[in-house]
C-alpha cells in the first residue's frame, strides 16, 4: 500500500505530503483544487512519462516521493460472493503471499536492498529532461520504476496504468480465478515443459548439421591423436626446463667448480690449501685444549667443519668431473620443450590443462559417435513428452473455458450493480498449438467487452475512456479482488457522468475492494465519499501571489460540510446537511456490523 506520497514543485504544487491509510481513501475537491496534478504526481514516481510543464513555474527541479508497504497487511475476506463457485476457490492469504514474493523477487534482480518489506521510491525531474530515479536508495532507470511500480499501483482514470488493459495479464488472472486444479494442473504442465525445453537442448547438440558434426569429429580425433602422441607427464616442462638451464651453462658450471675445488684442495707450494690451513688452525688449538673446556669446545668445531669441507670438496670433484656438455641432448630437450609449449598454446596454459582438455574431447567424441542411438532415444523422449504436454493443453483449456463461464457471469452481475445492465463481458480463450508450447500452454486469453446491444465485443483497451471505463475496472477489480497482486488501486474521478443511483453502487463496490487492497479515489458525489475510510480534501488558495495546493484529512465537522458541500455545492442547504448526516450515520452503522 501507499503510505506515504510527498509532492515537490509539481504544477500548482508547492509542497505536499499526504499520509494515506488502509482501506477506503477518498479525495475530494473543487474542479482545479489539484486533485489530478496528484494522480499525475503519482503517475511520475511509477514510471509514467512527464511533461516539463508539470514543473513548477519559477524552479528547475521537482520531486516526488512514495513510501509503500507490500506487507500485505489487509484483512481477509471470510466469505467469497456465490457465483465465483470452485472455479475461485483459492487458499486465504495467498494473494498477498504471491504479492510479497513477486514483489521481492523483482528487487532482488534488480540488485534493489530489501528491509521491513517497505519500498521508497523517489523520482526528480529538471527542465532539462534530466530524471533520478531511486528505489531503496539505488539508482534506477525508468524502465526499471516502471516494472517495480507496475506491481505497487493501478490507475484507473484519466491517466491509464492499468495491468487489466494489457492482454498478457488476462491469462494468469484467469487462472488464478480458475482456482487450485488449474494451478496443480499448470505446474505439472510447466515442470514437463522444462523436460522438453531440455530434451530439444540436447538433441540440437548432438545432432546438429550433419557437415559440422563430422567436421567437429574430424577435429576431436586430431586434437586427441596430438596429445596422446606427445606422451605427455605431469611436471614434464618443469623438469626439461632445468636440465635445459644446466646445460646452456655447463662450462661456467664446471669452471666455478673446479675454482672452488682448487681453493680447498689444491696447493701450489707457496699457498696452502684451505683444508691444509684448517688443519693447522686444529693443532694449534689442540695444543691449548686442556687449559678451558672452552677451547676443547673450538677444537670440536674445527674437527667438525674439517670433515665437512672434506666431504663439499668431493662433491665439487665429482660435480665437475661428471659435468659434460652434450650439444645433442641440449638440443633434444629443446624440441621436447618446443613442442610442449605448442600444445600448451593450443589447449592450456599447464599440462594439467592439456590433459584436461584431452579428458573432454574423448568423452564428448565418445557422446558424438553414440548420438545415432542417443538422437533416436532423445526423439522418442521428445515425441512422447509433447504428447503429454499437448493433454495438459487440452485439459488446461478445458479448466480455463469452465473458470472463463463462471468469470463471465460474475462480472456482468458487478456491471449491472453498477447500472450497465446490457453490457456484454466476454473471456475471449483461442488455442494455439500450431505456435508451439510457451509457460502458460497452448491458449491466448483476452478480456473483451461491449457497452452497446448490438455491437461487436472488442479489447478491453478499445473501450473509450471516462465513466464507462471506470466502472467496468471496477467490475473486473471487484471479482478479482481476492486474487489480484496489485495492492494499491487508484480510481480518477470514477464517478464521471455516473447518476446518483449509480454513485450508491459504485461506492459499495470501492468500499467492498477496499477490504483486500487499498483503494484511493478522486470524487465528486457525496455518496462516494461518505463510504470512505478516510477523507482528504484538496484545495487551493492564494499566497503572496501565487496559487498553491493543500491538503488536510477531515474529521467529524469538517467531513459533514465538505459531504454537504458535495451534495448542494458552495451555497449548502440545511436539508444538503441532513443528508450528509444520514450518509455519514448510515456508513458508521454498516462498519459496526
Amino acid at each position: 500500500m501507499l503510505v506515504q506520497l510527498q509532492i515537490e514543485n509539481v504544477a500548482i504544487i508547492e509542497k505536499l505530503n499526504i499520509a494515506l491509510s488502509e482501506g477506503f481513501n477518498v479525495l475530494t475537491g473543487e474542479t482545479g483544487a489539484g486533485k489530478s496534478i496528484i494522480i499525475d504526481s503519482l503517475n511520475a514516481l511509477l514510471g509514467s512519462r512527464i511533461s516539463r510543464e508539470l514543473i513548477r513555474s519559477g524552479v528547475e527541479k521537482a520531486t516526488v516521493q512514495g513510501l509503500f508497504s507490500y506487507s500485505g497487511s489487509f484483512q481477509e475476506s471470510s466469505a467469497r460472493p456465490e457465483h465465483f463457485g470452485s472455479a475461485g476457490s483459492r487458499a486465504n492469504g495467498s494473494s498477498s503471499q504471491d504479492r510479497v514474493s513477486s514483489l521481492s523477487g523483482l528487487l532482488e534482480s534488480f540488485g534493489i536492498p530489501q528491509e521491513d518489506q517497505t519500498v521508497l521510491i523517489s523520482r526528480t525531474f529538471t527542465e532539462n529532461g534530466k530524471n533520478v530515479c531511486r528505489v531503496n536508495g539505488t539508482m534506477v532507470t525508468v524502465g526499471m520504476l516502471r516494472e517495480i511500480g507496475q506491481k505497487l499501483v493501478d490507475i484507473h482514470g484519466q491517466h491509464d496504468n492499468q495491468s487489466l488493459l494489457r492482454p498478457e495479464t488476462h491469462i494468469a488472472l484467469l487462472d488464478l480465478f480458475s482456482g487450485e486444479e488449474l494451478l496443480r494442473m499448470k505446474m505439472e504442465y510447466q515442470k514437463e515443459l522444462e523436460k522438453l525445453n531440455g530434451l530439444r537442448a540436447k538433441l540440437k547438440s548432438l545432432s546438429g548439421e550433419g557437415k559440422e558434426r563430422e567436421r567437429t569429429m574430424d577435429m576431436l580425433h586430431f586434437q586427441i591423436n596430438e596429445i596422446e602422441r606427445a606422451g605427455l607427464t605431469a611436471g614434464e616442462d618443469q623438469e626439461l626446463e632445468r636440465q635445459s638451464r644446466i646445460l646452456a651453462h655447463a662450462e661456467e658450471i664446471i669452471a666455478a667448480f673446479s675454482n672452488a675445488y682448487e681453493l680447498i684442495q689444491g696447493d701450489d707450494g707457496e699457498n696452502k690449501s684451505a683444508l691444509d690451513k684448517l688443519g693447522l688452525s686444529l693443532e694449534a688449538i689442540q695444543k691449548i685444549e686442556e687449559l678451558n673446556p672452552a677451547y676443547a669446545l673450538i677444537a670440536a668445531g674445527l674437527t667438525e667443519t674439517q670433515e665437512k669441507l672434506s666431504d663439499i670438496s668431493r662433491e665439487m670433484r665429482l660435480v665437475r668431473d661428471d659435468m659434460e656438455y652434450d650439444p645433442r641432448l641440449h638440443k633434444s630437450i629443446e624440441e621436447r620443450i618446443s613442442s610442449i609449449q605448442s600444445l600448451k598454446r593450443k589447449y592450456g596454459e599447464t599440462i594439467d590443462d592439456v590433459l584436461g582438455f584431452l579428458k573432454n574431447a574423448k568423452e564428448r567424441l565418445e557422446e558424438m559417435e553414440k548420438s545415432e542411438e542417443l538422437i533416436k532415444v532423445i526423439n522418442g523422449d521428445i515425441e512422447s513428452t509433447e504428447k503429454s504436454l499437448h493433454k495438459k493443453c487440452a485439459e488446461l483449456n478445458r479448466l480455463r473455458c469452465r473458470a472463463a463461464k463462471v468469470l463471465e457471469a460474475g462480472i456482468s452481475k458487478e456491471l449491472a450493480d453498477l447500472e450497465m445492465p446490457k453490457t456484454q463481458f466476454t473471456v475471449s480463450i483461442i488455442s494455439c498449438p500450431d505456435e508451439g508450447f510457451n509457460q502458460d500452454g497452448t491458449d491466448k486469453v483476452e478480456f473483451l467487452f461491449s457497452s452497446n446491444p448490438g455491437e461487436p465485443v472488442k479489447p478491453l483497451s478499445k473501450i473509450a475512456s471516462g465513466g464507462e471505463m471506470s466502472r467496468v475496472m471496477l467490475a473486473v477489480k471487484s471479482i478479482l479482488a481476492d486474487i489480484d497482486a496489485v495492492p494499491t488501486l487508484v480510481f480518477d474521478e470514477i464517478d464521471a457522468g455516473v447518476s446518483g443511483k449509480a454513485a450508491s453502487k459504485v461506492g459499495e463496490k470501492l468500499k467492498a475492494v477496499a477490504g483486500r487492497h487499498q483503494v484511493i479515489c478522486i470524487t465528486h458525489h457525496a455518496q462516494i465519499a461518505s463510504l470512505a475510510d478516510a477523507h482528504y480534501l484538496i484545495r487551493k488558495k492564494e499566497q503572496l501571489g501565487r496559487t498553491l495546493t493543500f491538503v488536510s484529512r477531515l474529521e467529524a465537522d469538517a467531513r459533514e460540510n465538505e459531504i454537504t458541500r458535495l451534495l448542494s455545492g458552495e451555497h449548502m442547504t440545511d436539508a444538503a446537511r441532513t443528508l450528509a448526516r444520514e450518509l455519514l450515520k448510515n456508513d458508521r452503522k454498516a462498519k459496526k456490523l
